[in-house]
């Protein structure tokens, strides 16, 4: 195995995104789907610019994306005080119940890597990991 921070970060990923997948494979969603719901659970009634900045999604990928979430009732799109050139996406009933699903699932991965670790080591790697993600973000917004 390739001991790399680039191999690591992407390896962990793909385990991640595979395990979920496995366990909501009866929810009907599919890929780019949980995060949006994730990031609505929080964010309920963004709008598209502020979802694909957040989620790292390209305009146009999410407008396919949250076209099939609308089709199967998951989310809806609003217009806001009477705004016809932005719409506000909020969960249905039936997006907040996939939501909690994905959530559960979340946990569950997130308890099964983090299992042996001691609390100390989780709080410095989180902290080494948010400042990666800071220079990374530094170098992007260039």
């Amino acid at each position: 195995m390739d001991e790399s921070l680039h191999y690591l970060i992407m390896a962990n990923q793909m385990l991640v995104q595979k395990s979920l997948m496995d366990q909501i494979k009866d929810t009907g969603l599919t890929i780019g789907q949980p995060k949006i719901l994730d990031y609505l659970k929080e964010h309920d009634g963004s709008n598209q610019k502020e979802i694909a900045r957040a989620c790292f999604l390209e305009a146009g990928s999410l407008t396919t994306i949250l076209n099939k979430m609308e089709e199967k009732g998951l989310i809806e799109r609003r217009m806001l005080n009477g705004n016809r050139r932005s719409f506000h996406i909020f969960m249905t009933e039936e997006g907040k119940r996939k939501q909690q699903m994905v959530d559960k699932a979340f946990k569950e991965i997130e308890q099964k890597a983090l299992s042996g670790i001691l609390e100390e080591e989780y709080e410095r790697f989180l902290n080494i990991y948010k400042r990666i993600y800071s220079n990374l973000q530094e170098k992007s917004d260039r």
